[in-house]
C-alpha cells in the first residue's frame, strides 16, 4: 500500500472515531507499527491530525462515533476486478422470485450489476445498494431502518423489533472482515449486532470473500464456519484456507477474473 493511500485511511479513521491507536491503524493498513509511527509523525507535522500516546486523534474530535474498519470510499477501489467476478457468481446462484438480503459492503455492492436484468426481492441495509437497485433494475427493494453511518454507506438499528424481524430469504450475502478457523470476523460490535440479526432471517449463508480475507483476522467472531453455506472467492486462494472450508463442509465457489469459475462443492 502506498504512502498517500495508508494517509487517506488514517485520516479517515480520526474523522470518525475519537482515538485511534496504532494497532488498529497497522489492522486497516497492513502496515509495521514503525511505518504507521513514521506516517503519524508526518501527519501531525502537516498539521493534519495530532499525535498522541499511542496513536492519533483529529484536531477536531467527531461529534459522532462511527464503526471500526475501512471507510467504503477506500474499499471500493481496492481489488475491483476480483469483486466482480465474486459478485457475479453470487447472482449465478439466484432464481427470479427469489427473496435475497444483501448485507453493505464493497464487494456485495458489485452485486448490483448483474442484477439489473433481475426481479427478486431484494432487503439491504446498504444505502447506495438499494438506491442503484431503484435507479437501474425491476427488483423490489426494501431497507433496514436505523441510523446511517456514511463511512461504510450502511444503515444500522439498535433495535430488536425493526423490519428485519419481517423479511425472510432463501439466501443472504454478504463480505467479510476475515475468514478463520473460527468463523467469520468483523470489525465492530454494532456491525456483529446488526448482521446477526440479518444472518437469522436467511436459509443460506453465501459469503462473498476475495483472498486476501483469508489473512485477515479480528478480534471479534460474527458466526462459526458451519453456520456459513458456500464461500465464493477469487483463484489465489490458498491450500491451506481451502482444505479448512472443505472440513466445515463449506461449498467453495472460485472465480477467476474474466468470469470463469469453478465449483468445489463438499
Amino acid at each position: 500500500m502506498h504512502e498517500k493511500e495508508r494517509h487517506t485511511i488514517i485520516l479517515s479513521a480520526v474523522e470518525e472515531r475519537p482515538v485511534v491507536t496504532v494497532a488498529d491503524l497497522c489492522s486497516l493498513t497492513g502496515a509495521s507499527e514503525a511505518t504507521i509511527r513514521r506516517d503519524i509523525a508526518t501527519l501531525d507535522q502537516d498539521k493534519q491530525l495530532r499525535r498522541v500516546r499511542g496513536g492519533a486523534e483529529a484536531l477536531n474530535p467527531p461529534q459522532f462515533v462511527g464503526l471500526a474498519g475501512r471507510p467504503f470510499s477506500v474499499n471500493e477501489t481496492m481489488r475491483i476486478e476480483e469483486k466482480q467476478a465474486i459478485a457475479a457468481a453470487a447472482v449465478d446462484l439466484c432464481d427470479d422470485g427469489d427473496a435475497i438480503i444483501i448485507n453493505g459492503g464493497t464487494t456485495t455492492f458489485q452485486m448490483v450489476h448483474p442484477l439489473a436484468g433481475r426481479r427478486m426481492q431484494v432487503f439491504t441495509n446498504s444505502f447506495p445498494i438499494a438506491e442503484h437497485l431503484l435507479k437501474h433494475s425491476k427488483n423490489t427493494v426494501m431497507l433496514s431502518g436505523g441510523t446511517i453511518y456514511r463511512e461504510q454507506n450502511i444503515i444500522l438499528s439498535p433495535f430488536d423489533n425493526d423490519v428485519t424481524r419481517n423479511f425472510c430469504a432463501r439466501r443472504m450475502f454478504m463480505g467479510a472482515q476475515g475468514l478463520g478457523p473460527l468463523g467469520l470476523m468483523e470489525a465492530d460490535p454494532l456491525l456483529i449486532q446488526a448482521e446477526q440479526k440479518l444472518i437469522g432471517q436467511a436459509d443460506e449463508l453465501v459469503v462473498l470473500a476475495d483472498s486476501s480475507k483469508f489473512e485477515q483476522r479480528s478480534s471479534l467472531v460474527l458466526c462459526p464456519l458451519n453456520r456459513i453455506t458456500t464461500v465464493i472467492t477469487d483463484d489465489h486462494i490458498s491450500d491451506k484456507a481451502a482444505a479448512m472450508l472443505d472440513a466445515a463442509e463449506v461449498t467453495l465457489i472460485v472465480t477467476q477474473t474474466g468470469g470463469a469459475q469453478k465449483n468445489m462443492a463438499s
